[in-house]
């Protein structure tokens, strides 16, 4: 039952979908503030959830060792929502080669 949707995006084609990448992010979203998974939304502010600035370090070095990536530290201030970090982990592992990260 593992087959792949169609489309083989490249975050598809490394064993994780959009979707699964949104629910991994969200759980340590709320993990990491005592939440519900279902109080965190792909729209919700780092405002709205209480996320200060070290709060977003520890989660962006949480999320650069859940998806092998190196998020870069001037990104850091462009991620205002849940859902503007799980568009760049997209962006970063389809711009990673497979290759890249073995090195």
């Amino acid at each position: 039952m593992s087959k792949l949707r169609g489309g083989n995006t490249p975050w598809e084609s490394m064993g994780e979908s959009m979707d699964d990448i949104e629910s991994r992010i969200i759980e340590l979203v709320a993990k990491s503030k005592n939440m519900q998974p279902s109080d965190v939304r792909m729209d919700s502010t780092f405002e709205e959830l209480q996320i200060d600035s070290l709060d977003k370090i520890n989660l962006s070095f949480a999320v650069e060792e859940m998806f092998s990536i190196e998020i870069p530290d001037d990104a850091l201030n462009s991620l205002k929502t849940v859902g503007d970090v799980v568009r760049g982990v997209e962006t970063l592992r389809a711009a990673a080669p497979p290759s890249a990260t073995a090195s």
